[in-house]
């Protein structure tokens, strides 16, 4: 393993450093890298209401304390690395980078999430996310890391980037090395098609919607605008009800590294 100027490298995988995690055990007894650093990526803007949210929180904290995503976690030597980001308008860093390596570390990081509160914002911002990922969350990785895992869930499009801040913002991400999985969440009557006419960026009037004028879903358009990456994978829930089952399912190839 090799230090550059863009980050950590082993064996040709970007890695990723910052400062030391709370609460990390001394230097002399902590792992020295992790496989995974895994970012759960949360959309609460307007469409998403309070009850929505706690499906959000309550389904990321079950999925954290689920025997099967233990059991992938504690598979990895030395755990993983977790932080949840939450997005409207802007991103906030919701939970900072904690290491999970086992059971009561999974459950003291979903009472974390539990008691995040909501976060205020109208609009999908997914660039500006991807932004602040990039240059804010991924630097401050505490431990080097094999693969990076960016997760990313919701129910619409961006609807304040234009659609080439939007590509720039992607590749930007892309470049760090990590890979971008999409979990949108498909809700019957309100996002079948997404995508027509005009959307309101903030500051900027009305611009034209990076999609085409043609029909198209949401799992669509999350593939052609989230995924992206070493690996990269969609996997839909079947409304916010099913968050929770489609979100575990995730980690456990996520943090396992499986192929799809």
């Amino acid at each position: 393993m090799k230090r550059t100027g863009s980050g950590w490298i082993r064996r040709g995988v970007p890695r990723f450093a910052g400062i030391l995690l709370l609460g990390l055990a001394p230097a002399a007894a902590a792992p020295e890298s992790v496989a995974t650093a895994l970012v759960v990526s949360v959309d609460v803007s307007q469409s998403v209401d309070d009850v929505r949210f706690r499906l959000q929180m309550e389904g990321v904290a079950e999925a954290l304390e689920d025997p099967s995503v233990i059991g992938a976690i504690t598979g990895n030597p030395g755990g993983i690395l977790f932080a949840m980001v939450t997005w409207a308008d802007r991103a906030h860093l919701a939970v900072g980078w904690r290491r999970i390596a086992g059971r009561d570390d999974a459950a003291a990081v979903a009472a974390l999430v539990r008691a995040t509160p909501r976060q205020a914002g109208e609009f999908t911002c997914l660039g500006q996310m991807f932004r602040t990922v990039t240059a804010g969350v991924l630097p401050a990785l505490p431990l080097p890391a094999e693969r990076v895992v960016i997760d990313v869930s919701g129910d619409g499009i961006d609807n304040c980037t234009d659609a080439d801040g939007l590509a720039e913002a992607h590749a930007a991400l892309l470049a760090t090395g990590a890979t971008v999985n999409g979990l949108p969440i498909l809700v019957p009557g309100e996002n079948d098609v997404v995508g027509a006419g005009a959307y309101r960026a903030p500051g900027y009037g009305l611009l034209p919607t990076p999609l085409p004028k043609d029909r198209t879903s949401l799992e669509q358009w999350y593939r052609a605008h989230v995924l992206g990456g070493p690996g990269a994978f969609l996997l839909a829930a079947a409304g916010y009800g099913d968050f929770s089952r489609a979100l575990r399912r995730k980690f456990v190839i996520e943090i396992s590294a499986l192929e799809r």
